[in-house]
């Protein structure tokens, strides 16, 4: 089977098609909320995007040739588009207005803020949640800017934000995070450096960019595929391959603590699309151990760890998980969420600062009712969940997994999950 688009890289692919001169054409977009938002974003601000059969087009301006938006940008649930987008409105001589929904905007947005007001962006009334104002500048400064924590949004709005300047900008990175925006800005045209400094990584780009149109090719997203290989290492009998997934070391993490719980992993047909490495992944269940995750994992699957405490319920002893501060600042506090359904299952977890202790047995009760706090990954793991609990595991909401996997209960339907409701609750 397959799962849809890459959302990161369908971000990434609209916004540098925007930035570019000519046509860019993209097969493969992820048409969930949180992208198409990003689409309408940068059509209002002056981009036409259209669908064309299979393929979506975008008609580039150019870097610092949008124009003024005559609305507000809303984008819905989207942290990634809303930081992402702050790094090219700063470029541009611009008033903007931007809006999210209620789960958006408790979300603090002053870490990407801070490098992108020293290049000359202002940010009317000095607020950093959003409904922000924000006021950009056809004559940027360039900056050396040290990621105070590993961040590939901050360090994506940052480059993209060097586009516009003149100079060159250089973001400095203490641990790696995903690389999508360097590989997507060399396919784009764009001068990039990347250098080892000890154990520093330094990415510099060369300002007042000329990007050129390009063919993109959006690989099936890991992190959506992770929900089917979960439910595929913990359901008796299961054999799943997910077809086209991206590989990007940088976004494989949960995969390899599957592997290190005991789990049969394995990549098979391996190749390189549109600069990124992609493999069809097979899952197989077999009975699974708890292990220690050491938090320099953190940033190759931060998105997957609600998904990894689920497994970890499941998996003989305990699991650690550590280095999970950016779990409290996602969509929802992740980390105490997944601790709730977790423990409203009655599975034993415990959070210790920016720790997670799961401990794990054969059997999971299951039969708890989990609040999602409008998370779509919350909702998404304890459905999993649900799928090899003793008992049916009901989540208050579904209508938010629209953001990024729209079609998340039709394909586990496909390989024989069953779904019903509990006094009008999905479980």
């Amino acid at each position: 089977m397959r799962v849809p688009g890459d959302k990161s890289i369908s971000h990434r692919a609209l916004m540098l098609g925007a930035l570019s001169t000519g046509v860019t054409r993209l097969r493969g977009l992820l048409e969930a909320e949180d992208v198409l938002n990003t689409a309408k974003a940068l059509a209002a601000l002056g981009a036409p995007i259209e669908k064309v059969g299979g393929e979506w087009r975008v008609t580039g301006r150019g870097v610092g040739g949008l124009r003024q938006p005559t609305g507000v940008l809303d984008f819905g649930n989207s942290g990634t588009g809303t930081r992402l987008m702050l790094g090219i409105i700063a470029g541009h001589d611009m008033t903007v207005e931007l809006t999210g929904d209620a789960s958006l905007s408790r979300r603090p947005m002053g870490r990407v803020l801070g490098p992108l007001q020293q290049m000359g962006l202002e940010i009317e009334g000095g607020r950093d949640r959003l409904p922000l104002i924000a006021r950009g500048s056809a004559n940027l400064v360039p900056i050396s800017y040290a990621l105070p924590v590993p961040s590939a949004q901050v360090k994506s709005a940052v480059l993209l934000a060097g586009l516009h300047a003149a100079g060159e900008t250089t973001v400095i990175e203490a641990a790696a995070t995903r690389d999508h925006t360097e590989r997507m800005l060399r396919h784009f045209g764009a001068e990039l450096c990347v250098e080892q400094s000890g154990a520093k990584t330094h990415i510099t780009v060369k300002g007042e960019a000329e990007l050129q149109g390009r063919d993109v090719v959006v690989p099936a997203d890991p992190s959506s595929a992770a929900f089917l290989a979960a439910a595929a290492a913990l359901v008796p009998g299961s054999d799943v391959t997910i077809e086209g997934v991206l590989v990007n070391p940088t976004r494989t993490g949960f995969y390899e603590v599957l592997r290190e719980m005991g789990g049969e992993v394995a990549f098979t047909a391996e190749r390189d699309e549109g600069g990124e490495p992609v493999a069809d992944i097979r899952v197989r269940h077999v009975p699974l151990t708890g292990v220690k995750v050491p938090a320099h994992r953190a940033p190759s699957m931060i998105d997957e760890y609600p998904i990894l405490a689920v497994v970890a319920a499941f998996a003989e002893g305990e699991t650690h998980m550590e280095g999970l501060a950016e779990l409290k600042v996602k969509e929802s506090d992740r980390l105490a969420a997944t601790v709730a359904g977790l423990t409203a299952n009655g599975v034993v977890a415990v959070a210790e600062g920016d720790t997670l202790t799961v401990r794990g047995s054969r059997v999971v009760r299951g039969g708890g009712t989990v609040a999602t706090h409008l998370d779509h990954r919350i909702a998404m793991a304890f459905l999993t969940m649900g799928l090899a609990s003793r008992d049916p595991v009901t989540v208050d909401d579904t209508t938010m997994v629209a953001t990024s996997f729209p079609e998340f209960l039709t394909l586990m339907e496909s390989i024989g999950a069953r779904f019903g409701t509990s006094a009008g609750r999905p479980r």
